[in-house]
């Protein structure tokens, strides 16, 4: 599907910028590859864009930019000559590239240090980073129910934002309205009862894009039993249990 260049171009991105992501896009077939590489590349870039300046102007006009590549892709028309714009817009599609408009402009809080105006704010924010993401993998693997992978995608991105904490208190923000452990269980716990709903109707999406949800209902689980490790940077899965659960969503699509 894509030219060689780009799509090795695109691996090594989510190879050193999202390793987890790496290895479930490793785990897919080959030819899910060649679809998830360019959009988890994309997904690296749009992440990395607010954090490698401390210029706010500066990281506005990088997450432009790839509005601006969403743009061209939404229109149809021609898109701009990139390593991983060229191969994004030869897999992404109109709604596709949709969702990762809005995952972009969600993006814009990390740029600033303002903290989340709401739980609703919050809920939203991970959505569209997670939820948009996931959606835009699905869709381009031609399976995708919009709520459903929104609820799976929160899940994932919650366990992610929960991983991110002490960096981002690290860079003075405010990530949580309420740091207090029983909110942190509550919200753990709601994120396993999304992700929940979503194993419900798991036939509903690409099960080589769900391969990267892997990791999310252990994390979630230790965020709701032992709320201080989010805090202190212990929320992770061993070795074992992050391999025994990839095989078997690779294997069974059971995520």
């Amino acid at each position: 599907m894509s030219e060689a260049p780009d799509w090795y171009a695109c691996a090594a991105i989510v190879e050193r910028g999202d390793p987890d992501r790496f290895r479930a896009a490793m785990a897919a077939l080959a030819a899910a590859r060649e679809i998830l590489f360019p959009i988890y590349a994309a997904n690296v870039e749009i992440a990395r864009a607010p954090w490698v300046t401390q210029e706010p102007m500066i990281a506005e006009m990088r997450l432009q930019w790839w509005r601006d590549v969403m743009d061209e892709i939404i229109a149809g028309g021609e898109v701009r000559r990139h390593e991983v714009a060229t191969p994004l817009a030869r897999v992404l599609s109109k709604a596709g590239a949709e969702a990762l408009d809005t995952l972009i402009a969600a993006r814009r809080w990390d740029i600033y240090k303002d903290p989340f105006e709401d739980e609703a704010d919050f809920t939203r924010y991970l959505e569209q980073t997670g939820g948009g993401l996931l959606f835009a993998a699905c869709d381009a693997l031609g399976t995708c129910d919009r709520t459903v992978a929104m609820h799976a995608g929160y899940a994932a991105g919650l366990a992610g934002f929960f991983q991110a904490i002490p960096a981002l208190e690290e860079a003075k923000r405010v990530p949580l309205l309420d740091g207090r452990t029983e909110a942190i269980s509550a919200l753990a716990k709601n994120g396993l009862d999304r992700l929940k709903t979503a194993r419900q109707s798991r036939s509903s999406l690409a099960k080589e894009a769900c391969i990267a949800l892997w990791q999310a209902e252990p994390l979630l689980r230790q965020a709701m039993k032992d709320p201080r490790a989010v805090g202190e940077g212990r929320l992770e899965v061993s070795a074992l249990t992050s391999s025994l659960r990839l095989s078997k969503a690779a294997l069974l699509a059971r995520w």
